[in-house]
């Protein structure tokens, strides 16, 4: 069973959370983002769950991470400050493994910046907007619909690798409505539950990387903590165990990068010029690519961000006789970055970008397709 329903953005996300099992939301006001609170405040109790409104951005994603430990699925959203204040909590989930998500809402920056206009400012803070070497997920939608279908999935990624997952959306998107078809028949995943309390070992190396995860309050002898660890939780200095650690934090992303790995790809078959974009940038190529027909054009939309699907975009180059890339981002210039690391000396990557507030129109994509 499913049915079609009209809603928006940030509507089909608590949607998609809900569905998915969240049962707890702790956040702040924030635009673009506070109507995804303001849901929350509303459908959480009636599904059996909470939500608490926190006294700041920090606040909220330290009480997310607490229920989250307790077993229950959470979430909290934000908008760009917000999602700076979240950080030092995010690297602390990334080092204790805990699973939740954080929904960032982009607007323009930086500080208080364009407070409700469109910006995708917020690519490498994304990834690398905590200190150290963690492991993260980075998805990004580009519809009404994938918002809803890839919240579910941003919960069942953080519930399988035990891993905070960034859903990285765009005002645009986050403000439109559009028709979504709600589904019955969507996998839920849940966390990795201990097999019994007898020489339970919190942080073990296991063949996927992902140890399972006990609840806290039902018995189970754990340690947690932001320290470098051993396998037992226990804070240790140890040069080796320091290691040991953030190779498998870091591998259970790298080495189950292609079951994580979402993209999508429009007229890539016989194309000269590709065009990598995400969110409501996207929208704009999809239609130049689907409506329009611009001849030896084509569209690569990579939904995890970080991880880059770096393979399938490689197997595209291989396919084809590419002579140019080009990458429009509402910035001065993240996501290129990525992509030339990737392409190398294979073709010339062309960045195109905005950041006044506004998206793109067909005709600047147009423009960037003739220049040389």
């Amino acid at each position: 069973m499913s049915k079609l329903v009209l809603m928006q953005g940030n509507e089909a996300c608590v949607e998609g959370a809900i569905k998915a099992g969240m049962k707890f939301y702790a956040g702040y006001p924030i635009s673009p983002a506070s109507e995804i609170a303001e849901i929350s405040s509303v459908k959480l109790p009636k599904v059996g769950g909470r939500f608490i409104q926190m006294e700041d951005e920090i606040a909220g994603a330290a009480a997310t991470v607490g229920a989250a430990l307790t077993g229950i699925k959470s979430m909290t959203a934000t908008s760009g400050p917000g999602f700076s204040l979240k950080q030092e909590i995010i690297g602390y989930a990334s080092m204790a493994e805990i699973p939740c998500v954080i929904v960032d809402v982009m607007r323009g920056g930086p500080s208080t910046g364009l407070p409700t206009s469109v910006s995708q400012g917020d690519v490498m803070q994304s990834k690398w907007g905590t200190h150290g070497d963690h492991p993260v997920i980075v998805i990004a939608p580009d519809s009404v619909a994938t918002i809803y279908e890839l919240t579910i999935k941003s919960f069942n990624y953080a519930e399988k690798y035990r891993v905070p997952v960034i859903l990285l959306l765009d005002e645009v998107i986050a403000h439109m409505r559009e028709s979504v078809e709600l589904k019955d028949d969507i996998e839920i995943i849940n966390r990795k539950i201990p097999k019994g309390k007898e020489n339970f070992i919190s942080h073990e190396l296991t063949e996927d990387f992902v140890p399972s995860m006990a609840p806290l309050g039902e018995g189970y002898k754990f340690h947690v903590t932001g320290l470098s660890h051993d396998e037992t939780g226990y804070p240790s200095n140890s040069n080796e165990i320091a290691k040991n650690l953030i190779d498998r934090l870091l591998n259970k992303i790298e080495k189950n990068k292609d079951d994580i790995s979402m993209y999508k790809k429009i007229n890539t078959d016989h194309c000269k010029t590709l065009i990598v974009t995400f969110g409501s940038t996207a929208r704009v190529c999809k239609e130049l690519v689907l409506e329009e027909r611009i001849e030896d054009l084509g569209l690569f939309i990579p939904y995890t961000i970080w991880p880059f699907p770096d393979k399938a975009l490689l197997k595209i180059l291989e396919e084809n006789e590419i002579n140019k890339i080009i990458v429009p981002e509402l910035n001065a210039g993240q996501l290129v970055s990525e992509v030339k690391a990737i392409v190398g000396d294979k073709c010339k990557v062309v960045a195109l970008n905005k950041y006044c507030g506004e998206i793109f129109n067909i005709n600047e994509i147009k423009d960037a397709l003739k220049e040389d």
